[in-house]
């Protein structure tokens, strides 16, 4: 994976806790924390548990929990992803 985007970051999220009826994932929700989108501890850990699995890295907490922002998110695991050659 070259690099990890909001996108990619969505569809983890409908995977691992679903989506919101009234809630666009699609739209612009990069500085929307978490909480703010409906997602609680539990989520974020179901979500946190299937990236780190599939991606093989190991995320911080502080960086993606309910608080945190999805694009605080896909920074944090752009950071981890090896580089590709």
């Amino acid at each position: 994976m070259t690099a990890f985007t909001q996108a990619d970051l969505v569809g983890y999220i409908r995977r691992a806790a679903g989506e919101d009826d009234g809630l666009d994932l699609d739209g612009d929700i990069a500085e929307i924390t978490f909480a703010d989108l409906g997602y609680d501890s539990i989520s974020m850990v179901e979500l946190t548990l299937l990236v780190e699995r599939e991606l093989g890295i190991s995320l911080p907490e502080a960086r993606t929990g309910k608080t945190a922002t999805p694009k605080e998110f896909v920074e944090t695991v752009n950071e981890l992803l090896p580089a590709s050659s």
